[in-house]
């Protein structure tokens, strides 16, 4: 019966007979199944007019394509895509030469095709999620998510990896046989690579490897473990921080910075490091960064080393500490426009620097300040606008030790107010014009020193204070072409502190010490201001077939008056000596912020800022605008005559310029102070003009000259341009960063990166990229006919590119007046692809040292490398 319904399933397509067909076979089987019970059992009512479904082959819709040919077998159910063959299904991306695709197995094979040379080409390219592997072949089930691959290529966070033979567990889990592990870009042919016999693979995570050891350029190394963990996770991850491991010259075998790194959670962590030499020496670090997005971010780090120098019971044996904390905070604008909130803090002992086990910086090395600044300000927008800020600062000098701290410091501004004028209208005339504000000040300095701080407390000697201050202004034209301002200011100062002195004590032959009276104390001044300034310009023009067309110079003027009466209510008089003589005082001279003045003061001060600019004709014919070339650049003239004064009442007149020379690429900055009156044989001025001595006009008391430019190679084009209005000194100087070995990152390299990376060194077949920077600084004085110099010197750094891998830079200069080299430094650095290899030397001096490192580039493998330094015998 069965047989013949199978065979009549096969008209059922003719639709006159199917229905009766079905009628006649639903009543033969009722009888059949009376006659037969034992037929009846065997097939179950439910399914006796079904067939059970089969489960489909495929799972999802396939995307295919192939450049050669496409051939589906329906008999075996395989589909054949031949050169440059595509498969797209569920979340595999599947590109390769051929592949091979089992509808039954639900299995993909791919591998490659040969050329019409016999070459392998178009190796299998499989990506699944984020996961991606170059293989030469593969088989892949998309059921079970297995797959076998042969000579795999996968890249991990810069790390590549390639294995003769890998098994793909499941989506998260490979297990590699004969692997190869390296940051190389070629993988096939790297300069180094790690060989893993057996390892667990699970991407963007970890691979936890066998016997592995190191081979550089195919010859394997004695460098082997027995075992091997290599992070690979996208994400940060808790774990020990390998040490490095070293020798110094004055305190043994070392490890530094060794330790382990904490992540708290994805917007804060934690290192903990500590360095340890074999003669006692230890030290140990904190560092911490914390990020909140769209809020703030930050960082911190303190640093401590106890420092041992000779052997114990001998005498050049010293113990001594140091320390250094830095913190860095900065809030974003977008949290609140109103509030801010920033930190930059770098304080410690003076000596950090220069003692430090673990600091070889040149840059921190020349540094010799410490600044830092805490503030917080608060801005309240409706009119009147205040600002209120919070702050405290620290300065510190590490070769005086001399330290400033203001905690804190307290300010508040309230905006402009005019308060006969439209807040927002068009203010004119004299009335309209007329404006005030407010400002607030409060401190409590600290001036000390770091052993006065260590043994009296942070706030020995401090001092606090307030200052109010209100200046009034208003400003006019006059005759159009003049601008007068005329202001006042009212300032009064609060004190908690106040000075009372004694009159001198016959019975001691001396002047008993002064009291200090403590209290709120206050005291007023005001003064008033006037200006007036103008601009003046003249063109002298040339004829048409001159070189010079024009030159034109820019005059502006400026004169203004101030004027302050005496506030000699605030002083007193004591007895200085025992003849009965008295000397002035003021109970407020210890005050921050000076003392009100006992003198009626009226002065005149007089500005001239010239300007001179020319136009010529171009060098380039085709060109038919003229070229525009500043001749001086702000030549300007200050001084002040005081009315009141009985003498000297002409100060030195002070002359400031810049002369730009080659086509303005290099700035020339002058100045020179020139006094009208002449000195007597102690060198004091005398109320005597120098003319009137036979002398010249003016007498040139000072005078300072400093220039820097930077020249480099035609060829040197992508260059960073020079600040040239920065100080003259030697910025050049690259230092090792102590945690990669690497030398600092230099702007100005003198080579196009672009070019390196490209691989082209078609410019160094003619031209060598270099470039010289130099720096020139002159100071002289002559305030007591002394014509003394006080600096002269001239500091100099160079960079010179071989080849595109080699580099070489020298850092250094001459004092002229001390007759000797300053700080001198070179540096050798060869990029060996893969690897870095860096040469620093000091040949003399205090800082007498070399340092060479050789390690890989990538932060992954930074631990594989190998440095060796001798450091300065600070004994000597």
């Amino acid at each position: 019966m069965m047989k013949s319904l199978s065979k009549i399933r096969q008209y059922s397509g003719i639709p006159s007979l199917a229905p009766i067909l079905s009628a006649f076979l639903a009543i033969s089987s009722f009888v059949s199944a009376q006659q037969n019970p034992s037929v009846t059992d065997s097939i179950p009512p439910a399914v006796q007019d079904s067939v059970q479904e089969k489960e489909p082959l495929l799972l999802d819709k396939i995307k295919r394509h192939a450049n050669g040919y496409m051939i589906i077998d329906r008999k075996d159910n395989k589909l054949f895509m031949y050169d440059g063959a595509e498969l797209y299904y569920q979340d595999v991306e599947l590109k390769s030469g051929i592949i091979v695709l089992d509808y039954k197995t639900n299995e993909v094979t791919a591998g490659r095709i040969k050329d019409s040379l016999g070459a392998f080409i178009q190796p299998p390219s499989f990506k699944q999620g984020g996961d991606e592997v170059f293989p030469d072949s593969i088989r892949f089930n998309f059921k079970t998510k297995k797959a076998i691959i042969w000579n795999s290529r996968s890249e991990q966070q810069g790390m590549n990896v390639k294995a003769a033979a890998t098994k793909k567990q499941n989506d998260s889990v490979y297990y590699l046989r004969n692997a190869k592990i390296t940051t190389a870009e070629n993988v096939d042919d790297p300069e180094y690579y790690i060989r893993v016999r057996t390892a667990k693979f699970v991407p963007q995570r970890k691979m936890i490897a066998g016997l592995s050891n190191l081979y550089i350029a195919d010859v394997p190394t004695p460098l082997f473990l027995p075992f091997a963990y290599f992070p690979m996770t996208q994400k940060r991850a808790t774990g020990f921080l390998f040490p490095t491991i070293g020798e110094n010259f004055n305190r043994g075998y070392f490890l530094q910075n060794g330790g382990y790194y904490f992540v708290l959670s994805d917007n804060l962590d934690v290192a903990l490091m500590g360095d340890y030499y074999t003669n006692g020496s230890y030290g140990f670090r904190l560092e911490n960064n914390y990020y909140k997005r769209y809020k703030y971010r930050g960082s911190f780090a303190f640093r401590y080393e106890n420092l041992i120098n000779g052997e114990r019971g001998l005498p050049d044996y010293s113990l001594s500490t140091i320390f250094n904390l830095r913190w860095s905070h900065s809030k974003d604008s977008k949290s609140n426009p109103n509030s801010r909130f920033s930190a930059s803090v770098n304080l410690g002992t003076s000596s950090y620097f220069r003692e430090s086990l673990n600091q070889i910086n040149t840059n921190n090395f020349l540094n010799n300040t410490l600044n830092s600044s805490v503030s917080y300000s608060k801005t309240f927008p409706k009119y009147p606008s205040v600002n209120l800020s919070l702050s405290a600062t620290h300065s510190q000098n590490t070769q005086t030790k001399s330290v400033n701290m203001t905690l804190p410091s307290l300010t508040a501004n309230m905006e402009r107010i005019y308060p006969f004028a439209k807040r927002n209208g068009i203010k004119k005339g004299v009335l309209q014009n007329i404006n005030f504000q407010y400002s607030m000040r409060g401190d409590n300095r600290i001036n000390s020193t770091d052993d006065i701080i260590a043994s009296k407390g942070l706030f020995y000697g401090a001092k606090s204070g307030m200052k109010h201050s209100i200046p009034i202004a208003t400003n006019f034209k006059i005759a159009k072409h003049f601008n007068f301002t005329l202001g006042g200011n009212y300032d009064e100062v609060w004190t908690n502190e106040t000075v009372k002195k004694k009159d001198f004590d016959i019975a001691l032959d001396a002047l008993p010490d002064q009291d200090t009276i403590r209290g709120f104390d206050r005291f007023s001044q005001y003064n008033f201001n006037a200006g007036l300034n103008t601009t003046l310009y003249g063109v002298f023009n040339f004829k048409d077939d001159k070189k010079i067309q024009s030159i034109r110079h820019v005059v502006n003027a400026n004169v203004s008056y101030s004027n302050s009466p005496s506030f000699e209510q605030y002083y007193d008089e004591y007895i200085i000596d025992a003849n009965g003589n008295t000397r002035e005082y003021t109970r407020f001279e210890s005050g921050l912020y000076g003392s009100p003045g006992n003198r009626k003061s009226s002065s005149i001060g007089i500005t001239l800022r010239n300007t001179l600019e020319a136009k010529v004709v171009d060098k380039d014919s085709t060109v038919t605008e003229l070229k525009k070339i500043k001749l001086l650049n702000n030549l300007n003239f200050s001084t002040n005559y005081n009315i009141t004064a009985d003498s000297l009442r002409w100060s030195p007149v002070r002359m400031t310029t810049v002369i730009p020379i080659l086509d303005d690429k290099l700035n020339i900055n002058i100045g020179a102070t020139f006094d009208p009156y002449a000195i007597n044989d102690d060198g004091k001025r005398v109320n005597t003009f120098n003319i009137d001595k036979g002398g010249p006009l003016f007498r040139m008391t000072s005078a300072n000259i400093n220039w820097g430019h930077t020249f480099k190679s035609k060829g040197n084009t992508e260059s960073k341009k020079e600040n040239r209005n920065a100080i003259p000194g030697l910025d050049n100087n690259r230092g090792i960063d102590e945690q990669t070995g690497r030398f600092e990152s230099n702007d100005d390299e003198g080579v196009n990166e672009k070019q390196e990376k490209k691989g082209n060194s078609e410019f160094y077949t003619t031209k060598i990229p270099w470039s010289l920077n130099l720096r020139h600084s002159f100071t002289y004085s002559n305030q007591r006919q002394q014509r003394e110099i006080g600096n002269n010197s001239l500091m100099a750094s160079a960079n010179v590119s071989l080849t595109p891998k080699w580099k070489i830079n020298v850092s250094s200069g001459y004092d002229f007046k001390n007759k000797g080299v300053t700080f001198t430094n070179l540096g050798i650095n060869r990029d060996l692809d893969s690897w870095d290899m860096n040469i620093s030397w000091t040949p003399f001096g205090y800082r007498q040292s070399w340092y060479f490192f050789i390690g890989v580039k990538s932060g992954m493998l930074r631990d594989l490398k190998y440095d060796k330094r001798r450091e300065t015998d600070k004994r000597l």
